[in-house]
Order: structure tokens, then sequence, then C-alpha cells
């Protein structure tokens, strides 16, 4: 069963919808109990990086997800804020992430090659995947593209954890990747037939 995180933050609808579409079956989940047969589990999130790590903690869901992702290794995919939430900590916010895939998130306000662009970064730009990333494997073009709206973008640790690159000013992390836990900052659920290709590659991992 793919299973939509609901903790307040997020289309969740969207995400529904995109998967009716696509012939696979998924569900909203808010509570711990209703998380017991995830086979997938996608983590929405838009808005504050703060407001929306919160939200998760005081939804009852965490320690359930953190068993599900970190002991039973049920792939995730992060979205949005939701990808900014895998992360060690935030420029935006003061709570530490998930840590589940170690990064910070950066405002590109505060890089010299972002001075003279407007934010937030809004709108279709081309990813460039990596060559190694199983979220691309099938299905895809040499330039695909997806919609973003975010003033923040993740920075992994390890580079390595890379799957797609974006260029704003400068080459940003777009889509994160390690094992089974993976991030994208872009929105599926708004870019077309890309955004359902690479969900479509993420649940038949």
């Amino acid at each position: 069963m793919i299973c939509i995180v609901d903790y307040g933050v997020g289309n969740i609808q969207a995400f529904l919808n995109l998967f009716k579409r696509l012939g696979i079956e998924a569900r909203r989940v808010n509570t711990p109990e209703a998380l017991s047969d995830a086979a997938r589990l996608v983590l929405p999130g838009v808005g504050h990086f703060d407001h929306a790590m919160q939200r998760l903690n005081d939804s009852g869901l965490r320690p359930k997800l953190e068993e599900l992702v970190l002991e039973d290794h049920v792939p995730v995919i992060g979205i949005c804020v939701g990808m900014q939430m895998l992360a060690t900590g935030s420029d935006e916010g003061d709570l530490p992430g998930l840590n589940w895939l170690p990064g910070h998130v950066r405002a590109f306000a505060n890089q010299p090659e972002n001075a003279t662009l407007p934010m937030p970064h809004m709108g279709w730009n081309e990813l460039q995947p990596l060559a190694h990333s199983t979220l691309f494997s099938r299905g895809f073009d040499d330039a695909p593209q997806f919609y973003f709206l975010h003033s923040y973008y993740f920075d992994a640790q390890d580079k390595h954890d890379v799957a797609a690159t974006a260029k704003y000013g400068l080459d940003f992390d777009a889509v994160v990747s390690r094992g089974h836990i993976h991030g994208i900052q872009c929105h599926p659920e708004k870019s077309h037939h890309w955004g359902e290709q690479l969900l479509k590659n993420f649940v038949e991992l």
C-alpha cells in the first residue's frame, strides 16, 4: 500500500489524484495504526520548515515512521518541504530535521550567485539526472522539466546521494537518494507526465 502521510501539511488530495490516474492504490494516513501495511511512504510538505517539523512531531506519527524507514527499510520519498525535512537542519528554522539523509537546507538568498534573482524560485526548470539514479532509470528523456516553488534548497552532505541537480543561480541538489530514502524538491504532482513517471518509478523500485 502507498501511504501518503497526512500530518496537516501538504496537498494530500493532489497525490491521491495522481496515483489514481496511474492506477496505483494509495491512501491518506494520519495515525500510526494506519501505517501498519505501508509498502511505500510519501512525505509531502509545503511552507515553513519549523512549522512542518513541529506538525510532524505533534502528530504522533514520527516514531512509527522512523521504525518503518530506519528499521524496516520501507522506501520513502519526501517532496518539497518533505524533502527538506529529511535533512539534519535548515537555515529556515531552529528545529532539527529528521536526519534520515544527512545534509543542510540553505537559503538561496544567502548565495552570491542568487543575489539578483527573484525569490522564490518559481516555475518550470530542467532537471539534470545523474546516471546512477534509480528514480530516473525508466521513462525519461535527457531534459525532464519539473515545476518548482521554493526559496531554500537541500545541500547533501555526501554528494554521492545526489540523484539530480537543477540550476537557479547555482547548481543545487534537486533530487537526493540514499538506498530506500529519496527526496525531491520540485512538485511531481504539478509536473505532468514527468512527475507521474518519477512517482511510478518510485513505486516500482
